[in-house]
């Protein structure tokens, strides 16, 4: 007898649309109270290619104010970023009062694709290593929270989705010029993968990994432990009432529009 699949059924659209609902309700209520109580959070998102890191920050950010979840998404540096201190063109993008920054990629860029691809020196890469956790220690001693996720995806589910984009000309975008290399260094990634967190995994700022070949689920469960990572306090509004219009300059502000141009209506 073959051994029983223990893994969880499929999750259904419907039961994911409500959750998702539930908790981006929540998400609100946070969002009000990092900007009463002027809190400064980062969320850095790391993990393989392909593990579906920007469909859970679009999950975690499509239903709140960009001017508090601000999302920071770097290309790579520039020749003049290259000059300057690593950590640098990280810094300037950091919460202020009231903000919640997400690094979709951060400075481990450094530990991992950097290093898989020969982007950066032995010299360079040693040294981040071992001076990233002492950094780090120095924002959270500063007054910002540092929460870092961790996305992993398996090695067949990373190869479907890889194909599924090859194959799909809405989704070819997503495939960058360092994906396809990725595929074939997987190993050497997941390398890189542990040593990072055996030097960075640390008290101050622990990583937490997210099992992502079920999509739907690693975006409840991410948003979900981001929740639990920051107390808050649901707080209260005054009613919003709808004032009615002001009709002491009333005139037909359709009709004004006459003659202008307008879309074609073509749905």
């Amino acid at each position: 007898m073959g051994k029983k699949d223990d893994r969880p059924t499929k999750l259904k659209r419907k039961d994911y649309a409500k959750e998702l609902r539930k908790l981006q309700g929540e998400l609100c209520e946070l969002q009000d109270w990092v900007k009463h109580k002027g809190l400064r959070i980062i969320i850095v998102f790391e993990g393989r290619d392909a593990a579906g890191k920007g469909g859970t920050i679009r999950a975690l950010t499509e239903r709140v104010s960009p001017r508090v979840f601000r999302v920071v998404a770097l290309p790579a540096p520039s020749d003049r970023e290259k000059s300057e201190m690593y950590m640098q063109r990280y810094i300037e993008h950091f919460p202020a009062a009231g903000e919640i920054v997400i690094f979709d990629r951060s400075w481990y860029n450094r530990a991992g694709v950097e290093r898989v691809m020969g982007f950066c020196t032995d010299e360079q890469y040693e040294r981040f290593l071992r001076r990233c956790p002492d950094v780090e220690r120095y924002i959270v001693e500063g007054g910002i929270q540092l929460i870092k996720i961790w996305m992993e995806v398996s090695d067949k589910e990373q190869k479907r989705r890889f194909e599924a984009r090859i194959d799909d000309p809405i989704r070819q975008w997503k495939l960058s010029p360092i994906d396809l290399p990725s595929r074939e260094r997987w190993f050497e990634y997941s390398r890189a993968r542990d040593r990072m967190f055996d030097a960075t995994d640390t008290t101050h700022a622990p990583w937490v990994i997210v099992p992502s070949d079920d999509k739907k689920r690693a975006r409840l469960n991410c948003i979900q432990h981001i929740l639990n990572q920051i107390p808050y306090k649901p707080l209260k509004h005054e009613r919003v009432k709808l004032p009615d219009r002001d009709m002491k300059h009333v005139y037909d502000d359709q009709a004004s529009l006459s003659g202008r141009r307008f879309v074609n209506e073509l749905y």
